[in-house]
């Protein structure tokens, strides 16, 4: 998930660089959700290996 992340920032990057404002700004509105995405389940992971203990 946070490999995802990664891509659509650098995505995001390039296209800004580029000049493409709709593409960057669509990359990097994915890029959140996939991160927030990705601490939730993190957070998850983690405390479900601490009740486990």
């Amino acid at each position: 998930m946070l490999r995802w992340t990664i891509t659509f920032v650098i995505i995001a990057i390039i296209a800004a660089i580029l000049g493409f404002g709709g593409i960057a700004g669509a990359a990097s509105g994915i890029a959140k959700i996939l991160f927030f995405i990705f601490i939730v389940l993190f957070v998850l992971s983690l405390l479900r290996g601490a009740l486990k203990k």
